[in-house]
């Protein structure tokens, strides 16, 4: 999309000048995992940011440079709290004054699997106590094609400012993907879509002072991707989001309903995959799994599907995939099943040694983890749990489930004593030759064994 020229106000005009030269003041509301770490990027390219969360023991951590999110640096934070680039606060009544808003709340689901965006009102509530003409407040939170023009702004008018005038609002999705050594908040694209002309060109101005695209420029009608696409409305950004992630969604569930075809035909599904993936073109790989986890993919695609329903549309080949996805973990739990009565054993009563409960490797977050549910419904058939995760000590997860767990050591006696070592995360640190070795027999749900060489006898994949 092209941006045309814009006729902008003097507020408009004194903000591009400062975020020009770095003189905008930015607050980051809500310091998790998308938050933290879009803090420290901009604070790093110059800007002064203070941060917001409720939760008063997240402020107080970032006051002292203490880190608690794994795709932050622990020095790069210090080092910027001590030059007074970052500070946080737990109220909106102790923030100075901001020239810049961003939110990156959480949106989870309800119990019903609709959208829950209380966080996002709550908080545009308080951003309208606050907001003074010259602000720009741009949205990152996933969330359904609306609620930026719908929510937010509706919210922020209550303060008796025009917007695109004398404040600007814009939608900006995050693009975080936890654990990823390579694409950050600084070197990932961007997409903004604003309410007026003046707000998308405050907004790609301020987005282009903080992102510094490092990957591949692709051509779509021979212009190549800048590091801020502005896009025609924040419904096209909020749906752009949705659409990333629910194409990874649907392309998991094609891959896990593979897998099951592969069970059935007694066919080794990764080695399928590893052939397709020779091929130059044409195909993009995925890897099947016990299931879907993260903020996005298990929850995005309910937020399209909820919106589509407004509209007397229903996005069947999207809740087919969802569908498949909840439907891989089930699968692990009747293979684990299977695995133990070919031993002469049953579920019930049987010891059962997880190894891995994040929901990718190498990280901390354990949110949507299909782990959890793998693990309840082990559980719930009476076997025991033990667990090993050198990212999650004690795991505790939230309601429905309603126990908890201490990991433990990695050991020769844990091992053995086990009728089954379940792979539900390969994390890389593990060495899974000498868990092999120890192991009366492995169920992957990773391929985290494939570099195994011997006992290859104990390993079945799922």
């Amino acid at each position: 999309m092209e941006t045309p020229e814009v006729l902008l106000t003097p507020y408009a005009c004194r903000l591009k000048e400062k975020i020009g030269d770095k003189t905008a003041v930015i607050s980051v509301i809500g310091l998790g995992y998308v938050g933290l770490p879009l803090a420290v990027e901009i604070a790093k390219v110059g800007f002064k940011v203070v941060g917001l969360d409720h939760n008063p023991a997240r402020s107080g951590k970032v006051n002292c440079g203490e880190n608690y999110i794994d795709d932050v640096k622990d020095d790069e934070l210090l080092q910027l709290v001590q030059g007074g680039m970052i500070s946080a606060y737990s109220s909106f009544a102790e923030l100075p004054d901001v020239d810049i808003i961003v939110v990156c709340v959480p949106t989870p689901l309800t119990i019903n699997r609709e959208p829950n965006i209380s966080y996002i009102a709550n908080v545009a509530r308080e951003i309208a106590l606050m907001l003074r003409p010259g602000n720009l407040v741009t949205l990152e939170s996933t969330t359904y094609p609306g609620t930026t023009r719908d929510v937010l702004l509706p919210q922020l008018q209550e303060s008796g400012l025009t917007v695109g005038e004398e404040f600007f609002l814009a939608y900006s999705p995050e693009r975080i993907d936890p654990g990823n050594d390579h694409h950050n908040a600084r070197n990932t694209s961007r997409v903004v879509g604003g309410i007026t002309p003046a707000c998308l060109e405050v907004a790609r101005m301020f987005y282009s002072n903080t992102v510094n695209y490092k990957g591949p420029r692709r051509r779509r009608e021979d212009k190549l991707h800048p590091d801020v696409t502005p896009v025609s409305s924040p419904e096209v950004a909020e749906l752009s989001k949705l659409y990333e992630n629910t194409y990874r969604s649907v392309n998991i569930a094609l891959v896990n309903e593979l897998m099951l075809l592969c069970d059935r035909m007694g066919i080794d599904v990764w080695q399928v995959i590893d052939a397709a993936g020779t091929k130059p073109f044409g195909i993009q790989i995925f890897y099947p799994g016990p299931g879907v986890g993260g903020h996005c993919i298990p929850i995005d695609p309910f937020y399209l599907t909820w919106k589509a329903r407004q509209y007397d549309f229903h996005t069947r080949f999207i809740e087919l995939a969802g569908e498949i996805n909840i439907e891989a973990s089930y699968h692990v739990v009747r293979k684990l099943t299977r695995v133990l009565n070919n031993a002469g054993s049953c579920l019930k009563g049987a010891k059962i040694f997880i190894l891995g409960v994040t929901y990718k490797k190498d990280i901390r977050d354990i949110r949507e983890s299909p782990a959890l549910k793998i693990i309840d419904l082990i559980l719930r058939e009476g076997a025991g749990i033990g667990y090993h995760d050198p990212y999650v000590p004690y795991l505790k997860p939230h309601e429905p489930y309603t126990w908890e767990f201490e990991s433990h050591p990695l050991s020769v006696a844990g091992l053995q004593e086990a009728d089954c070592v379940l792979i539900l995360t390969g994390h890389s640190g593990i060495d899974y030759e000498w868990v092999a070795k120890h192991s009366k027999q492995i169920l992957d749900t990773r391929n985290a064994t494939r570099e195994v060489q011997n006992n290859r006898e104990k390993i079945i994949k799922i």
